[in-house]
């Protein structure tokens, strides 16, 4: 099974995703979003653009 996309509403109202992955852990949560069009986009920015997203390791000790 492949991970999902869930949209949501979160406690204030604000649209929101989160991206599940096969075992069901969450691995992404999106920013929160004032229209669900809105937070659509977002999800599609990240289907677009990950396959060509970097791998850059942050120095220990740095987040």
């Amino acid at each position: 099974m492949a991970g999902k996309f869930e949209l949501y509403t979160d406690e204030s109202g604000m649209h929101r995703f989160r991206l599940k992955a096969s075992n069901g852990s969450i691995v992404v949560t999106g920013d929160p979003q004032e229209s669900r069009d809105d937070c659509i986009r977002s999800i599609e920015s990240i289907r677009k653009l990950a396959p060509y997203a970097e791998l850059k390791e942050a120095a220990a000790g740095t987040a």
